[in-house]
């Protein structure tokens, strides 16, 4: 994993400067190269091929390459695709396949990853991204000058001013946590969509999706899908394991990681290293006895760290830092913490659990949702048009109600972080964003649900956040259950089959094999921390005068409501809201005042 610049313009800054503000991302090695009018810059975090014949930028003929990320089966293309390499690294791998097909080639890769290749014959950027956004990828285009990197701080540095905000992206952010793709928080910079590819030439940019979820249902019975989970799932463990450095392991004690930990343990047969934190004194937010019991139960080499509210004070700065604009998840301090701490173990690369929830149903509410769709079913016509008629003026607001009516107008009662898209929407959605195969009227809820959650919860919130605290240490995440076979296997299954009678019941029998029950049937716990008793403790009224100040800057907001979200964080309550306008505030107000 590394860090990725490149221009085709003189930036206003000197090229050395600007890529060195990716050095934590890629601290082994920093190089640069200019062709022509182009320039390009790299720093490498060296995982594979450790020789400085792996260090980037590459040029192999005419072709210049930038690449950030793994790419877990290049030797098998190696051998399939019958290439012909230099070094021993992926990232020739991915030349010699844009030789061999140009831009067709990207449904062969297995990997986190975005990259730019500079075709001088052709005066032609191709850039890529994975197909679920593990690895950013930022752009500007504008009056013939484009600039992108793996942060949004060079390019600003390079076009030499700060845009204005994007209220868009506001608007997003305050729904979903962060801004969706294409937004940035920044007017004319914007994220290449994930599974899709962009090419700059003749001044024009263009950008196409390669790839799409597949739910056409093939798989019906359960023995048949739980061999196939369990096989496909250990084939993406073991391809995550090809490094040339020591790989950890995130433990938090849940099913996902601690599942993750168990197959690595069992394919490697020795004793890994595993990370877990937690909380003195929050024993509510603890999910430490619970890693360290699957610790044991693998014989790893376990660090339990306790996360404290001077750890949490010391390094906010710096997360929000590491973050370039507003993010929401408070989990983002602890994970901070933790990677500074795998780092001093020498760690660079671990394995972690996101995806499990999206795939095999986690989430409480795909169960709740999928019995109001079937239960509009079990209607007929006529009484589909009474219940209609009869919702649309009862004067209850109860949850239930309000489900019901947005049932019987065709809406979707999944509201994913709080929006609600109606049929017309759906399809406009789709037609600028397609995720799937199939149109969409044949989707049925589950795949609607789970998929919106990949899309924006799991895409655009964790993976993001994942990613830019664990590279500002210069550590990778590798995500097994988002191995691109696994995510279609996934998709293939049928829905009731996957819904079961619990939460991931499927992943649930494949646990059984490998962790103790009690790991297996605990009930499922978000990740969660006392960042808000901190906050209050250490601020108080600092919080609200914070987001009030950014307020009378922008008056976006209703200043007596921000109070009485106030009060509610101060009693535990609503946090999240106050949270989110705060870590906003404290970048407005240090961006553009």
């Amino acid at each position: 994993m590394c860090g990725i610049i490149g221009a085709n313009f003189k930036p206003n800054k000197d090229f050395d400067t600007l890529t060195l503000l990716l050095s934590d991302r890629g601290p082994d090695n920093l190089g640069t190269t200019q062709i022509d009018n182009n320039y390009f810059g790299h720093t490498r975090l060296a995982i594979i091929d450790l020789d400085k014949e792996a260090n980037q930028p590459l040029t192999f003929d005419h072709i210049t390459i930038v690449f950030n990320g793994e790419i877990y089966n290049y030797e098998a293309l190696k051998i399939s695709e019958n290439l012909e390499c230099l070094t021993k690294s992926d990232t020739e791998v991915i030349v010699r396949l844009y030789q061999k097909y140009d831009s067709e080639f990207l449904k062969l890769l297995n990997g986190a990853f975005s990259f730019c290749i500079f075709d001088k014959d052709k005066n032609r950027y191709f850039c890529a991204r994975d197909r679920y956004g593990k690895k950013p990828f930022y752009y500007y285009e504008k009056d013939g000058q484009f600039v992108f990197s793996s942060l949004i701080k060079p390019i600003i540095e390079a076009i030499g001013f700060t845009p204005k905000m994007n209220r868009i992206a506001l608007s997003q952010y305050l729904q979903y946590f962060t801004p969706l793709t294409p937004n940035t928080f920044y007017e004319g910079i914007y994220k290449l969509p994930k599974a899709s590819y962009l090419l700059y030439e003749n001044n024009k940019l263009s950008i196409k999706k390669y790839y799409r979820l597949k739910t056409y249902k093939r798989i019906h019975d359960e023995p048949t899908a739980l061999h196939l989970i369990e096989n496909t799932l250990i084939k993406s463990v073991e391809e995550r394991l090809h490094s040339d450095v020591e790989i950890g392991s995130l433990l938090s004690g849940g099913i996902d990681s601690s599942l993750i930990s168990t197959i690595y343990a069992r394919v490697t047969g020795k004793k890994i290293q595993t990370f877990s934190i937690g909380y003195e004194g929050y024993e509510k937010y603890c999910e430490l006895p619970y890693a360290l019991k699957v610790a044991n139960h693998i014989n790893s080499d376990h660090t339990a760290v306790k996360f404290t509210k001077k750890d949490f004070l010391d390094n906010f700065e710096k997360v929000l830092e590491s973050l370039e604009e507003p993010h929401a998840d408070h989990a983002s301090s602890p994970l901070f913490h933790l990677s500074s701490i795998i780092k001093s173990h020498g760690i660079k690369t671990v394995m972690s659990g996101e995806g499990s929830d999206e795939l095999f149903l986690g989430y409480n509410n795909y169960q709740k949702f999928y019995d109001f769709y079937e239960f509009k079913k079990t209607l007929t016509k006529e009484q589909q048009k009474f219940l209609k008629l009869n919702l649309g003026t009862a004067s209850s607001n109860t949850k239930e109600i309000e489900y019901l009516q947005r049932i019987f107008n065709d809406e979707t009662i999944y509201n994913s972080f709080g929006e609600i898209f109606t049929k017309s929407q759906k399809s406009k959605l789709f037609k600028k964003v397609p995720l799937f195969d199939e149109p969409i009227e044949k989707l049925d809820p589950i795949d609607w649900m789970s998929s919106i959650d990949m899309e924006t919860w799991l895409g655009e919130s964790l993976l993001s956040k994942v990613d830019k605290i664990t590279m500002s240490h210069g550590v990778e995440a590798r995500n097994p259950f988002l191995d691109f076979r696994l995510v279609d296997l996934a998709f293939s299954i049928d829905s009731k089959l996957k819904l079961g009678d619990t939460n991931k019941y499927l992943l649930k029998k494949i646990a059984y094999k490998y962790l103790p029950k009690e790991i297996v049937e605990r009930r499922k716990k978000g990740f969660n921390s006392p960042y808000n008793e901190w906050l209050i403790e250490e601020f108080g009224d600092s919080v609200v005068n914070t987001i009030l100040k950014a307020n009378n800057a922008h008056n976006l907001f209703n200043e007596s409501y921000i109070k009485e979200l106030f009060s509610y964080a101060k009693n535990n309550k609503l946090k999240q809201h106050t949270y989110a306008l705060y870590v906003f505030s404290l970048w407005y107000n240090k961006t553009y005042l």
